[in-house]
């Protein structure tokens, strides 16, 4: 499946409908090249997940993590690693946990550390706004790009 996004605001509102569109837990991979709405994508599927505090980009700290309800919530940049082994030192064991929701930006340069995807988006950009294509890897992948 794929989407257009004309605009700022409409990469703001799929984020907001991924959240409510949302299982349990879900892991998602955000591929794109810079300025494609990675970031915008995240901050909106996270505060409308009820995270309250400001949303924070990840390029600096790597990983971001979040309290939402009885749930835990990641986002992680990737951008600045250069090799997969670094991601040990991050203690990332709480991605694997049940029910946890992990947005990860750049996911290829963590191959081999991240936990199994669930839902991949690519986001690309497209004249002056944004495309982005799905693919689901998992039932729970598949469930929310049907609701969409």
């Amino acid at each position: 499946m794929e989407l257009t996004l004309p605009d700022e605001a409409a990469t703001i509102d799929l984020g907001r409908r991924l959240a409510g569109a949302l299982p349990d837990g879900l892991v998602a991979f955000l591929h794109g090249d810079l300025g494609a709405g990675k970031t915008t994508f995240a901050r909106a599927f996270l505060q409308a997940l009820g995270v309250g505090e400001r949303v924070k980009s990840p390029t600096y700290s790597l990983v971001e993590g979040y309290e939402i309800g009885e749930r835990r919530a990641f986002h992680l940049d990737l951008y600045r690693i250069a090799d997969p082994g670094e991601l040990e030192w991050l203690g990332l064991d709480s991605l694997a946990e049940p029910g946890a929701i992990v947005l990860v930006e750049w996911p290829e340069r963590g191959r081999g550390a991240l936990p199994p995807v669930d839902l991949e988006l690519s986001f690309r950009h497209e004249g002056n706004g944004r495309s982005v294509a799905f693919q689901a890897h998992t039932p729970a992948g598949r469930r929310v790009i049907q609701t969409l």
